[in-house]
């Protein structure tokens, strides 16, 4: 037996113990690792170990003991599970044995769950899943999961795109109230008889979409004056049907835009609305918010003003159809002629002002996929922008600038559509690269519209042998919603926003509600900065989700077309990284990365010349390059992946004499 001294000492080192340990509730941070961190609330990041973090999925809050170890490191062993924010998720079915799991799709979590066989819900190796959580790991480090659905397999047409929808939780269903709200819409709201609106059903409007489209959401019409034009830009009025506090007021929200996968859409606005009571069809009067702005021979913007109105379109035209009348190719648009001449002069206007004022995006070559019935791609044709598409394109911006500009004269809360430029944290480094590369255009303010507007020329007009212009965009940030009026320095104007697509954008139905309150002279505050945050995720997610189903498309093409004899593809160098470089495939425009970091020969990167050399190699952007496809990445969004073929991007060797 131990003495009573021996007991007492015990005693005392198991309190000393107990006193050196620390409890704190902590979000748990996973690794790729079967590792992971404990971060307090205080900031601090604990160790936890493997063993551990087996109790707990990442982003859980939890419980934790904070406790020393005999080699005085400090672990966080988990005790309690607080909150768990994983509720559904997708991944695929895997077998092991008799054992059937799920190999979430989520990043940090790289450990399959058991899918007990009542919780199966039918599905098979080799499906992919959308599951929820059915038993914790908290209490022994075995995680289960249930069936929510079946998405499909390889072989369901369309599952790049449905498995992509289900993974970024995007609606494909609309309510039972929202359906019986839209049948209370289609009875009761008349809002040509009901609401004062300024009948312009005289004037010859014309739409000009694709020949498919049914969710007609602008149509226009222009006439010649004294000093220039009058530009009437109509633009569906859905906020004449949707209330504030509707249920479909609250799903448009949720949704954010309509979204465009290759062979399926999601949209906005339920189709008996946006394709039928909103929709600006040929031949039936319709509610419009119109835009009519005064046109000068120069092509500057006068006065403009906006109209609820009541308008008729003439006819649905087609990009096609406009394009080749406009180039004389075709004659049965003749009947509408005298508007389709009027807008075409004033576009040249438009266009050729915005060219000497401001900056008009570059065109680069475009591509069109072509879908076989498993919605596949079949083949890729190679495709030019029509001047149809830019006649539409320059009207709209001349409507969109009008709007920004009466939202900002009336202090209107938003929404804005602002690009801030060059990053503000990259301003030094800005100044260091246009003084080794283009010193005339260093002391130029890049902060103002003005001298952003004259470092992106003088970079894209440069002699220099580097394309100064692409390795500038490292440096810039995208654009953002705003509540206040900022610069747009990527097209060089003051201020900017969208209004000409309410019934697939919610930013542009937004506008139109702001526009409508000034109307109507209430205060134009329907907007704050909650709502813009909420949106721009929303709008985030919808872009992971087509942007990830197209390069899972783009590599099926691949992986078809080089299964037989391996093509070499010609490809452009689109970005450089320390890791390796992206590029555009030249004869289709699918785009892939090259991964460096596992070659034999070690590449260091200048991002000062957007290359990397090694001692044989050299790659910089916009160099040309020969690549073999290796397949896809298929745990980091389905990104193509290549490799240089031999030689590839050698250094020229000079002979001495």
């Amino acid at each position: 037996m131990l003495s009573q001294d021996t007991l007492s000492q015990l005693q005392g080192l198991k309190s000393q113990m107990e006193a050196e340990k620390e409890r704190a509730e902590a979000v748990i941070k996973g690794t790729q690792a079967r590792y992971g961190f404990a971060v307090l609330d205080d900031g601090r990041e604990i160790f936890i170990p493997p063993q551990e973090m087996l109790k707990a999925f990442p982003d859980d809050r939890v419980k934790v003991c904070i406790r020393p170890t005999k080699d005085n490191k400090t672990i966080a062993d988990i005790e309690k599970l607080v909150n768990s924010p994983l509720l559904d998720f997708t991944g695929r079915c895997v077998r092991k044995g008799k054992a059937v799991f799920v190999e979430p799709d989520l990043k940090q979590l790289n450990r399959w769950l058991f899918i007990p066989p009542q919780a199966r819900n039918g599905a098979k190796e080799g499906d992919y899943l959308r599951c929820a959580i059915l038993r914790h790991p908290i209490r022994d480090g075995k995680p289960q999961a249930k069936v929510l659905s079946v998405i499909g397999d390889e072989s369901t047409p369309g599952i790049e795109n449905l498995y992509c929808i289900a993974k970024y939780r995007l609606a494909t269903a609309w309510s039972n109230a929202v359906k019986e709200e839209i049948k209370e819409i289609k009875e009761q709201l008349s809002p040509l008889e009901t609401q004062k609106r300024r009948d312009l059903t005289d004037l010859e409007f014309v739409s000009i979409d694709s020949s498919k489209t049914l969710d007609i959401d602008d149509a226009l019409y222009a006439e010649i004056s004294t000093d220039g034009w009058v530009l009437f830009v109509a633009i569906a009025d859905p906020t004449a049907y949707i209330g504030n506090e509707s249920n479909l007021r609250r799903d448009m929200a949720a949704r954010g835009t309509s979204v465009y996968f290759h062979g399926d859409v999601l949209p906005m606005l339920p189709e008996e609305l946006s394709q039928d009571t909103c929709a600006l069809s040929e031949g039936v009067d319709r509610a419009a918010l119109v835009c009519k702005i005064a046109i000068s021979d120069s092509g500057e913007i006068g006065d403009f003003e906006f109209i609820e109105a009541t308008i008729r379109s003439r006819a649905k035209l087609s990009y096609f159809a406009v394009d080749r009348y406009l180039n004389g190719q075709y004659d049965e648009l003749m009947s509408h002629a005298s508007p389709l001449e009027t807008l075409y002069q004033l576009y040249r206007a438009l266009r050729a002002r915005r060219e000497q004022h401001n900056l008009v995006m570059d065109d680069r070559q475009e591509y069109r996929w072509v879908m076989n019935d498993d919605k596949q791609i079949e083949t890729i044709e190679p495709t030019e922008k029509l001047l149809s598409q830019r006649l539409v394109e320059e009207c709209m911006v001349a409507a969109n600038r009008c709007a920004a500009s009466f939202l900002q004269t009336h202090k209107a809360s938003g929404p804005f559509v602002s690009h801030p430029g060059f990053r503000a944290d990259r301003s030094d480094e800005v100044k260091k690269f246009l003084t080794l590369h283009a010193p005339e255009l260093a002391e130029l303010d890049h902060t103002t519209v003005t001298g952003y507007r004259d470092i992106m020329r003088g970079l894209a007009a440069s002699e220099n042998p580097l394309p100064l212009r692409a390795m500038v965009n490292r440096l810039l940030t995208r654009a953002e919603l705003s509540c206040e009026p900022a610069p747009h320095m990527g097209m060089a104007l003051d201020c900017y926003t969208n209004c000409t697509s309410p019934l697939r954008k919610y930013t542009d139905f937004l506008v139109h509600l702001q526009i409508k309150a000034l109307l109507h002279e209430t205060e134009a505050k329907k907007v704050d900065p909650d709502t813009l945050a909420e949106l721009k995720v929303r709008l985030g997610a919808c872009r992971a989700a087509t942007l990830e189903a197209e390069r899972w498309l783009a590599s099926n093409y691949l992986k078809r077309i080089t299964s037989d004899s391996p093509p070499i593809f010609n490809a452009t160098i689109t970005h450089v990284t320390s890791s390796g470089f992206s590029a555009r495939l030249d004869d289709n425009g699918l785009t892939g990365f090259v991964d460096l970091r596992k070659d034999p020969e070690k590449f260091s990167y200048d991002k000062w010349t957007a290359s990397l050399t090694s001692t044989t190699r050299r790659f910089q952007l916009n160099q040309s390059v020969q690549l073999n496809f290796l397949g896809a990445d298929e745990e980091g969004s389905f990104q193509s992946l290549f490799s240089p073929v031999a030689d590839c991007g050698l250094k020229s060797t000079v002979k001495s004499d």
